[in-house]
């Protein structure tokens, strides 16, 4: 593993449902990147991938400083939730693209975000059972993070059935304050994480989420 070097890996939902947010996300997404590309703590890549009831990759394993902002032509709401194909096919891509990476060149910290505002309703490749399995494996055996954001749905008891455990993740707003805090969250967390790597993730993921509260 290379010390100093994180992957952040963003699952974002972009359904339907997700129409009157767009500008929000957008403007947290850019904001967490211009954000991480100033503090320069180690190097950082980003894989980013958008879905609904497609998958897109619009980002895999790009240097931070590399990534463009993020626009409405990148980031349009459509279609349903396949939420458990996108994290799924997520993970076992990335999964395959470390394989054959040498040892000595994989990143020492891989934190995978999933945004959402809605649940499951449509994925045909993977179940619930499948994914949890695979988040399981990822964490036991290659101690990848997971964090989960859901915004007016039941975060904890959707990231517990995951298998990504309820300290890390979040139920938001699904309103303009609602997004900006998910944002806020996810790069206090990713601070936390790339300044204090092992350290227990869930308490991470607690103190972001006080501090991102009292904001």
């Amino acid at each position: 593993m290379k010390d100093n070097l994180t992957e952040i890996i963003f699952i974002l939902d972009r359904s339907g449902s997700m129409s009157d947010m767009t500008q929000e996300t957008i403007g947290g997404f850019n904001s967490l990147i211009e954000k991480h590309k100033k503090e320069k703590n180690g190097d950082i890549y980003i894989t980013t991938v958008l879905f609904d009831n497609y998958y897109e990759i619009l980002h895999e394993h790009v240097a931070i400083d590399d990534i463009a902002p993020l626009t409405d032509k990148d980031y349009f709401a459509r279609g349903s939730t396949a939420l458990m194909d996108a994290v799924g096919k997520t993970i076992d891509s990335v999964g395959e693209r470390l394989s054959a990476t040498k040892e000595e060149d994989r990143p020492s910290n891989i934190i995978l975000v999933i945004t959402t505002d809605g649940y499951e309703n449509c994925s045909r490749i993977y179940s619930k059972s499948k994914v949890k399995k695979l988040i399981k494996q990822q964490k036991e055996k290659y101690n990848w993070k997971f964090l989960f954001l859901g915004a007016d749905i039941d975060a904890a008891e959707e990231a517990d059935a995951m298998g990504i455990g309820r300290e890390c993740s979040m139920k938001t707003s699904r309103n303009t304050e609602g997004i900006r805090r998910q944002y806020n969250i996810i790069s206090a967390v990713a601070s936390k994480c790339i300044a204090r790597p092992t350290e227990s993730f869930e308490t991470l993921c607690e103190e972001a989420f006080v501090e991102c509260e009292e904001k």
